[in-house]
């Protein structure tokens, strides 16, 4: 066979052509399988973010509904209203209350002063009173002397008296005889009358000053009455002085009472407590609702994750810390930019490889293909995203 240059060189140039495509298709396939190890990615993920069920803490109807199913709210904003007449006045009520007691403090601080007013009063009576049992004291030795003094006046003029009508019985007889003169007799007479007057007088001093007596002690004897009523009055006083302290312990129970008021009616109005999705509403306004029962649920939408599905080997090149591209379904045009997070550390194993274990970790079922993903070897990152709100 003859062969010419140009099918020679055609040929040559075929068989460069395809080790050359050979080749690349070699180099590329390794290139892929080197940034596939390198650079892991799945599709087996999810997209998770919290979620909380909003449930009222007050009970009553529902007044007004301030959301619907699926609406976006923000942090702050109206989620719905109970009705809050009931606790307005629970409210209206405590604070009366607190201010029913202020008073009776008050009132009983006023009585209290006057009671302890009455027992300075009472102190100052005992005193007064013991100052006058002093007096009387002094009072009754003084008419002890007097009538002392009267007496030794009685026995004096007594001792004249007679002594001047003992004279007047001896010189009258003589008179007869002329021993003694008539003007004698009249001096002597007269003597006695005076002596006889002047022991009567004494003797009235004597009864007024025993009169005196019996009027100081009688005196002494009130002053000393006196002095034990006022001090049964003193004692009196004192007891009734009571203290506010059975008023003043109530006082923490009405301001409680008063904040636990306050609080159930703020707690009437809901709120959103952080940017949110509505879901799961299936409520209208006239709906009861109860203390701690969900009235619907609102997903956070503050931050969202991706929970991803490796093989075991290529968790070696997933490190916490390190970019992740997340892109969703609803978005396929849209790369998130993440940052991952933690690896998960256990799985549960297939049931029907190895039985039922006890629950307490994930559980990560095999895909369709079997052997791509054998029992314990599928592990989560989650990739935090940087935009807030992604998915509005």
């Amino acid at each position: 066979m003859r062969f010419t240059p140009d099918s020679e060189m055609g040929k040559l140039l075929g068989k460069v052509v395809s080790a050359a495509i050979v080749s690349g298709a070699v180099a590329m396939g390794l290139v892929v399988l080197y940034h596939t190890n390198r650079q892991p990615r799945t599709d087996d993920s999810e997209i998770v973010a919290n979620f909380i069920g909003i449930a009222p803490q007050v009970e009553g109807p529902i007044l007004h509904l301030s959301v619907r199913d699926n609406q976006f709210v923000k942090q702050g904003e109206l989620l719905f209203s109970i009705d809050d007449r009931p606790y307005s006045y629970a409210l209206e009520s405590a604070i009366s209350e607190q201010a029913a007691l202020e008073g009776q403090i008050s009132d009983e601080t006023r009585r209290i002063a006057a009671l302890v007013s009455g027992v300075s009063v009472a102190q100052a009576n005992i005193q007064s009173m013991e100052a006058d049992v002093v007096r009387s004291a002094a009072a009754v030795d003084q008419a002890r002397a007097d009538v002392a003094n009267a007496q030794q006046g009685v026995s004096r003029t007594r001792a004249e008296w007679t002594y001047a009508s003992n004279n007047l019985h001896r010189i009258e007889p003589l008179l007869t005889r002329q021993f003694v003169t008539v003007d004698q007799v009249d001096r002597a007479r007269t003597s006695e009358m005076e002596q006889a007057q002047s022991l009567k007088q004494a003797e009235s001093q004597l009864r007024l000053a025993e009169a005196g007596l019996q009027a100081a002690l009688a005196q002494e004897q009130r002053a000393r009455v006196q002095v034990q009523q006022s001090e049964a009055q003193h004692q009196q006083a004192q007891h009734a002085v009571t203290t506010l302290e059975p008023l003043v312990n109530q006082r923490g129970a009405r301001a409680s009472a008063v904040k636990n008021a306050r609080y159930n009616l703020n707690n009437c109005r809901v709120y959103a407590p952080f940017d949110a999705r509505v879901t799961n509403l299936t409520i209208s306004e006239g709906a009861y609702a109860h203390v701690g029962q969900q009235v619907f649920t609102l997903i956070d939408a503050r931050t969202w994750w991706a929970v991803a599905n490796f093989r075991e080997g290529q968790l070696q090149h997933i490190i916490p810390g390190m970019r992740a591209d997340v892109y969703v379904l609803s978005k396929p045009n849209v790369r998130f930019s993440g940052v991952v997070e933690s690896i998960g550390f256990g799985v549960t194993p297939d049931s029907d490889v190895v039985g039922r274990l006890a629950p307490g970790l994930p559980d990560v079922q095999r895909n369709s293909t079997g052997s791509i993903w054998p029992p314990g070897s599928r592990f989560g990152f989650a990739c935090r995203t940087l935009r807030q709100n992604c998915f509005e």
